[in-house]
């Protein structure tokens, strides 16, 4: 019934490809767009596992393998079918022979058992009905005569052991009986629940279709929305394109203008520093020399004192006049030229305001996407009445697809076979009783007979005393011998009832486990079913002459059924682009033709923009010949790299003291003194400042020789950059603009193509995914048929069946083994230790002759 149900979905499914259901969670992501289908959950299992009894199923399938080791009869079962499973019309042809021999062949394991098992059920009720006159005649064991026998206790234990032993096999083959049959009764009532499950699945899949549809096609309003959302940004996307594609040449020129621009305004204002600087150098310089004239004067004046001419002052004093040409300065400040000219030029070119016209040229840069905005109104309208167009149309789609009258039709379908399973499975559950009931007789019945031989065994072992004779046996060693003997009674009686239930259910069970579950697993029956030409002489695949009515399409059971458990969608499951091209019905190249020519014929015009005017440029040129780089900056940084003063004023004043402490007291040592303090003064007051002001400048004039080397090659560079990118703007703009433009229109159709294909592969692959479909037809053939039943229909024979054969030998040694328990009528005894002469109880207490009983009393066959 599921496999029916599995593929009248495909058939009532293939009509339309947007009828399919609820696919598995997919995500696809175009550049931010995500979309997304909400899973599905299904309530029905896609495995079943038979648990701890999973271990007894396989023991039978072993035992099925070694019985039947033929493979699949894929060929045999070809031409069965093509014959329509009709073997008796012209039975005698010659293909019709092969065949049944072929048949033969491959079913001889289970014909041999099931000939074997015949046998047992005529010869067993025959055998036990000769055994039983044999025995009232008394033959067979049924004399009740004890014959002497030297290993009689090793007898006896070896049949207690043998039927021991025997029992306990009965006794597993009869919990394997219990076990199948219960598993088959509690499985039984989840057969309810398992169809339910696959209903309310294979109703989810169709419910949720028009559902999926409509999510699908309203994914279009997210996508409409990216592409509004870029249309309203075209300021930032479209001009922000092209201003980032000049940019690489614009803003570095710009850059280096505004650049010069700061450099002439700090250049000036260094120059100006420089200029001060040096003035007050001079100035200082001046003052020094004076004071270091006076200096030297007032020297020259004392040493003419009477005193240096007499010895050894004299040589002091020659000294000290020696040395009075080092108190000179060592720079002449007044032969460096004057800064005045190059601070004139500088202040003549700032006149002009650089700075301002290279903002000027940033802002005419900056303001080309504002003038793509404006340019681009009437575009961006046009394009958003396209995509609005597209919208309509992608909306018709599910009123075009009379979705919903083939969905209500096969839904009706679906709860009409439900109900109708429904209806059935009380009648089912009422004949499982029945099966269940008559299982548990069988299975009782063999009971009984184990608990027979059991108790023989219980009571006879424990009830058997060595010392009596077989005539003077007691109550409970005989009862365990009439227990072992009701057990034979009732192995004959039932045992050839046991293997005829277990003949037919191996019959049917074997032949179904190895024709039916086996190649479904490994999926041999559906490449059977695949045989071009086999369940319709007309057609070569059956399946798509079923779907399509065009049997020439490569469409297979197995394909289809292993791409539904796959969990792929109907569209590809069934390949109906053979009767529904997705791809041309999802085409809007009308719509993307229209919206790619009006960004194509865009009219963008970008005109005046200018990075720096003329007279921005003739102010680079006179600051290029303004004559600061002509400066002789290596003669200013050398004079006011040197010490102001040919001698350190400190040493020689230092000096100086030194010598005129020598002197004898007088005026000469007081004056030279009082000049020693005064050069330290002069060191004090005006070298200190100058050298400070000296090293001030010094730095600030390397400042300006760096900044004013090779300044024309910096400017004339410059000038043919901004030349070049002037150039760029006017001749290449317009090619920039068509290029930004169509990647722009690529970038919002990208989000429809994406879109659309998305569509495509939620269609294609992934809506409607038939897994429930395979899984339904699992439910009904894996786990209905061959877990729910055959396989405990299978352990059940397998079990009822060991049980029943090991009836055989159990009958044998329980007969044997009965002797050894029950009473006896007559026992063998010795006369004179010459003859042994058996005897009745009466003749023997009757007698007056000696009688001597043998020393061990042992069982007779």
């Amino acid at each position: 019934m599921a496999l029916l149900l599995g593929f009248l979905l495909l058939l009532g499914l293939h009509g339309d490809t947007m009828s399919e259901g609820p696919p598995p969670s997919s995500t696809y992501i175009p550049d931010g767009l995500k979309f997304e289908f909400p899973p599905t959950n299904y309530e029905t299992k896609d495995s079943y596992e038979a648990g701890p009894t999973g271990i007894f199923f396989q023991i039978v399938h072993i035992f099925l393998h070694m019985v039947q080791p033929n493979a699949f009869p894929e060929d045999i079962l070809r031409k069965v079918v093509q014959k329509k499973f009709d073997l008796s019309t012209d039975y005698e042809k010659p293909e019709n022979v092969v065949l049944i021999l072929k048949i033969i062949y491959y079913e001889i394991g289970i014909i041999i058992c099931a000939v074997l098992g015949l046998l047992f059920i005529i010869l067993m009720p025959l055998v036990g009905f000769v055994f039983s006159l044999c025995r009232c005649c008394n033959k067979c064991g049924g004399e009740m005569h004890q014959r002497q026998k030297k290993n009689g206790a090793a007898l006896k234990n070896y049949f207690t052991l043998s039927l021991l032993v025997i029992c306990i096999f009965i006794s597993i083959g009869i919990i394997y009986g219990f076990v199948a049959n219960q598993h088959i009764r509690t499985h039984i009532e989840k057969t309810r629940k398992l169809s339910e499950s696959n209903f309310n699945d294979l109703r989810t899949l169709l419910n949720a279709t028009p559902g999926q549809i409509d999510y699908v096609l309203d994914q279009y309003t997210t996508t409409k929305a990216r592409a509004f959302s870029d249309l309203d940004n075209i300021k930032l996307l479209l001009g922000g394109g092209i201003f980032e594609h000049l940019k690489p040449r614009v803003v570095p020129v710009l850059d280096d203008i505004k650049a010069m621009a700061e450099e002439i305004q700090e250049t000036r204002e260094t120059l100006v520093e420089v200029n001060s600087i040096l003035t007050d150098v001079r100035h200082l310089s001046a003052n020094l020399s004076d004071s270091l004239s006076n200096v030297k004067r007032n020297l020259e004046q004392a040493l003419n004192d009477p005193m240096c001419s007499v010895h050894p002052v004299m040589t002091t004093c020659s000294n000290i006049m020696n040395s009075l040409r080092l108190l000179d300065g060592s720079i002449d400040f007044d032969q460096l030229p004057s800064l005045d000219e190059q601070i004139g030029n500088l202040n003549d070119i700032l006149q002009t305001n650089l700075s301002s016209l290279v903002q000027k040229g940033y802002k005419s840069f900056n303001a080309i996407p504002g003038i793509v905005q404006n340019e681009t109104v009437n575009v961006v309208s046009d394009v958003k009445m396209t995509l609005d167009s597209i919208g309509s149309d992608i909306k018709n789609i599910s009123k075009n697809i009379p979705i919903q009258d083939k969905l209500s039709n096969f839904i009706r379908y679906l709860n009409d076979t439900e109900n109708y399973i429904h209806r059935h499975l009380p009648t089912l559950e009422e004949y499982d009783s029945y099966r269940w009931l008559g299982s548990l007789v069988v299975c009782c019945l063999l009971t009984l007979i184990v608990i027979f031989y059991c108790l023989g065994l219980l009571c006879g072992t424990y009830g058997y005393n060595q010392n009596a004779t077989p005539t003077r046996r007691g109550c409970v060693s005989n009862t365990g011998g009439i227990f072992l003997m009701v057990g034979v009674g009732f192995s004959f009686f039932f045992c050839w009832l046991l293997m005829t239930i277990v003949v037919l259910t191996f019959v049917v069970g074997g032949n179904v486990e190895k024709l039916v579950c086996e190649p479904y697993q490994n999926k041999k029956l559906f490449q059977v079913l695949d045989t071009p030409y086999l369940l319709n002489a007309d057609w070569k695949y059956y399946l798509s002459g079923m779907v399509f009515n065009k049997p020439d399409i490569h469409l297979t059971f197995e394909q289809v059924y292993s791409d539904c458990k796959e969990n792929k969608g109907i569209y590809a499951t069934l390949k109906l682009e053979n009767t529904y091209n997705i791809s041309e019905f999802l085409s809007i190249k009308e719509h993307t033709g229209n919206i790619n020519n009006n960004f194509e014929n865009m009219n963008i015009r970008i005109d005046n923009i200018v990075l720096l005017d003329e007279a921005g440029r003739r102010n680079l040129m006179d600051f290029s010949s303004s004559g600061i780089d002509k400066i002789d900056y290596g003669a200013f940084m050398a004079a006011t790299g040197k010490n102001p003063t040919k001698v350190n004023l400190l040493s020689f004043a230092n000096d100086l003291e030194v010598k005129a402490n020598h002197l004898p007291q007088g005026n000469l040592k007081q004056t030279l003194k009082n000049n020693a303090g005064i050069l330290r003064n002069i060191h004090r007051d005006e070298i200190i400042p100058l050298q400070k002001l000296m090293s001030a400048v010094h730095p600030k004039l390397k400042e300006l020789q760096q900044k004013s080397s090779g300044l024309g090659v910096k400017v004339a560079n410059i000038s043919l950059v901004l030349d070049s990118a002037q150039d760029f703007i006017t001749n290449r703009i317009s090619t920039i603009i068509a290029e930004e433009s169509k990647k722009y229109g690529n970038s919002i159709m990208s989000y429809f193509e994406r879109y659309l294909q998305w569509v495509k592969i939620s269609i294609t692959e992934q809506m409607a995914a038939c897994k429930p479909v395979a899984t339904a037809l699992d439910s009904a053939i894996d786990v209905f048929l061959c877990s729910y039943i055959i396989d405990p229909l299978n352990l059940f024979w397998f079990g009822i069946g060991k049980a029943t054969a090991f009836l055989l030998p159990a009958i044998i040694f329980a007969v044997k083994l009965a002797k050894y328990y029950r009473r006896m009528d007559s026992e063998d005894v010795y006369d004179d230790d010459v003859e042994t002469i058996p005897m009745k109880n009466m003749e023997n207490a009757n007698t007056g002759s000696r009688r001597h009983q043998a020393p061990s009393m042992e069982n007779a066959n």
